[in-house]
């Protein structure tokens, strides 16, 4: 099935991904990370006004994943950095996972560096997130180092920082 890329640019978009992101961080994160860090991080980098702060002055851009049945089966952001771009923000719903969702966003994440001459995606990721770790493995992320960050009101992120390089078209 052929998935589509939506560049979040309204109000509405905004809400969905926020939507999107207290659904599935509740359901998927519950196993690595506190029902209080979740909601801590989820107001702090994913609630509406975190997203349109993100977008409009930090450079990011989200966008919805929407599968050829209609659905909306997840989210991403990125933004471009140093000739790279930083995938900040990777979550496919529980019912779409399996279902090579990843390995399509991927490619376009791929194609938007080869677009823009960008050399490498890197990205971080919860040394406790076993999935989705064995997941960038496959797709030609390595493990630069160990990164443990200190985001506030007592919580940490505990995470590795992976990177691909993107091959020149």
């Amino acid at each position: 099935m052929k998935l589509r890329f939506q560049h979040v640019h309204t109000v509405e978009e905004t809400a969905e991904v926020a939507r999107l992101a207290a659904e599935i961080w509740r359901e998927y994160y519950v196993s690595i990370i506190t029902a209080e860090q979740i909601d801590y991080m989820l107001g702090k980098f994913q609630s509406v006004p975190a997203i349109t702060h993100q977008i409009q002055h930090q450079g990011y851009e989200y966008y919805l994943i929407h599968n050829g049945e209609g659905s909306t089966a997840g989210y991403m952001s990125a933004r471009q950095e140093e000739g790279k771009l930083f995938l900040s923000k990777f979550y496919i719903g529980k019912e779409y996972r399996g279902r090579s969702y990843a390995s399509q966003a991927l490619a376009f994440l791929e194609k938007l560096c080869q677009d823009r001459n960008l050399t490498h995606i890197w990205l971080t990721v919860n040394r406790d997130n076993e999935s989705s770790i064995a997941v960038y493995k496959r797709k030609g992320f390595l493990t630069l180092r160990e990164q443990i960050a200190d985001i506030g009101n007592g919580f940490v992120m505990d995470d590795y920082i992976m990177e691909k390089e993107i091959p020149v078209p």
